[in-house]
């Protein structure tokens, strides 16, 4: 005849008590400063806020080398978009029998 152990009233007490103190100990070392310290004074700080003042008063942030809207490049693009606006299906990667393969079988031949 096996013998099981019953759980007592105290021993479940104990066990949620020590939980208690596991997640006390955890937020506290959360709570820790961590990392190299701000300085208010620097330069990135004066820029970052003349950013977050320039975003609050309502005016854009732009990032980047700034695009040059005669680039063959740009062309292409804002015919792209003006296709999916349309409504035509614009299909990933470059269309079928563009590729060199083709072209080599095709001299081959």
């Amino acid at each position: 005849m096996s013998t099981k152990t019953k759980a007592t009233p105290a021993t479940k007490e104990k066990k949620t008590v020590t939980a208690e103190i596991v997640t006390a100990v955890i937020t506290e070392k959360v709570t820790a400063k961590r990392g190299r310290p701000v300085v208010g004074t620097s330069a990135r700080q004066a820029k970052l806020a003349a950013r977050d003042a320039r975003i609050a008063a309502g005016g854009s942030v732009e990032r980047g080398r700034p695009a040059n809207p005669d680039s063959k490049r740009q062309a292409r693009l804002s015919a792209q978009a003006a296709r999916a606006a349309a409504g035509a299906v614009i299909k990933p990667g470059r269309p079928k029998g563009t590729g060199t393969k083709t072209e080599t079988a095709a001299v081959a031949a």
